[in-house]
């Protein structure tokens, strides 16, 4: 005759255990990065309250191996989980921290028919990355008068991932440049990682192209590509009109900036959809540097061009290097650039 089987080793209970160590070891790491990205305090008890959670995870793994018997360190592990997941969901943005200076202010539109007044339009002279001249202005648009737009790529960390920006031209010469950013506060600096984790609030700004794209190519040494998009002039006045909302909606109320979900990229493809609701999602709206092939591929750019020309003609960085701090940079950057450089023909 078998012996008996012990029911803490039935097949199912040893898959069971396994799910739960594998979720331990996610929750573990999990934790620990927000506690990394999210703790005040210095170095050292940062480091201290680190190891001491990742001490009590691998407890907590150890304790549900086969044949483990203690599960009061699981336990004692899934409320102090609990804790943190419930402290991080209680979160809530803020607006009144010490903000670096080019996301200090909130933008401020006033629409009136076709007349719109933009309060806190940044035009700031940048010499360095952190040599700069403050200014902040407010500027008149007539929507009338709105008559393209632009999606620019700026890349500064491989082929995959690009910061995304949106510059509207009208008949007068005017250009304005929406972008969605991080709002880093005084002495912080960007971590893609901190921003799945609340690290950072989110802020529209909208500035004149020689700050906003000069910065990027300039100061930064960023890699920079611009495209006609082919869009209607009502679906123009509703994407430009989108960014307002958005502006408004973070006066009203401040949101934390994600990684994933709320950025650069998702902004400008929620106002697209306004425009054609049928608009897929992709993979390329992930890794946000292949974002102007996604538009491309759905008829968004400049028509009578194969990707691979646009992207070559589309490529302004050293123009705007050489164009640096001169009135006409608008013009200058645009030189050879399909469906903004009047000469150039498919």
């Amino acid at each position: 005759m078998s012996p008996p089987v012990s029911p803490g080793s039935s097949p199912w209970r040893r898959r069971g255990r396994r799910l739960l160590r594998c979720a331990v070891a996610a929750a573990t790491l999990w934790a620990a990065m927000a506690l990394f990205y999210l703790l005040d305090s210095n170095a050292l008890v940062r480091t201290a309250m680190l190891l001491v959670w990742l001490g009590m995870g691998a407890a907590a793994w150890w304790s549900l191996r086969e044949g483990g018997r203690n599960r009061v360190v699981a336990a004692i592990f899934g409320l102090g989980f609990a804790g943190l997941l419930a402290g991080f969901l209680c979160m809530q943005p803020q607006q009144d921290r010490d903000w670096a200076d080019d996301v200090a202010r909130l933008l401020r539109p006033e629409v009136d028919g076709d007349h719109v007044v933009l309060h806190n339009v940044r035009d700031f002279d940048w010499r360095s990355d952190s040599d700069y001249e403050v200014n902040w202005e407010t500027r008149s648009y007539d929507l009338s008068q709105l008559q393209s737009a632009d999606l620019a790529m700026s890349y500064w960390m491989g082929p995959a991932i690009a910061h995304t920006l949106v510059s509207f031209g009208f008949a007068d010469g005017q250009r304005v440049v929406f972008s969605l950013e991080i709002r880093k506060e005084r002495d912080e600096k960007f971590s893609a990682l901190g921003g799945f984790f609340h690290k950072f609030e989110e802020v529209v700004i909208a500035a004149d192209e020689r700050d906003i794209l000069r910065v990027r190519t300039n100061a930064r040494g960023e890699d920079m590509y611009l495209y006609r998009l082919n869009i209607p002039p009502a679906g123009l006045r509703q994407m430009f009109l989108g960014y307002l909302d958005k502006a408004r909606q973070l006066q009203r109320a401040p949101r934390f900036y994600n990684t994933l979900t709320s950025n650069c990229t998702t902004i400008v493809y929620e106002l697209a959809r306004l425009i054609d609701p049928g608009l897929p999602l992709d993979w390329r709206l992930l890794l946000s540097g292949y974002a102007a092939e996604y538009a491309y591929d759905h008829g968004g750019l400049t028509p009578g061009y194969d990707f691979a020309t646009l992207k070559a003609r589309g490529h302004i960085t050293a123009h705007a290097r050489a164009a640096d701090a001169a009135v006409d940079f608008s013009r200058r950057i645009r030189v050879g650039v399909p469906g903004d450089d009047p000469r150039v023909r498919p």
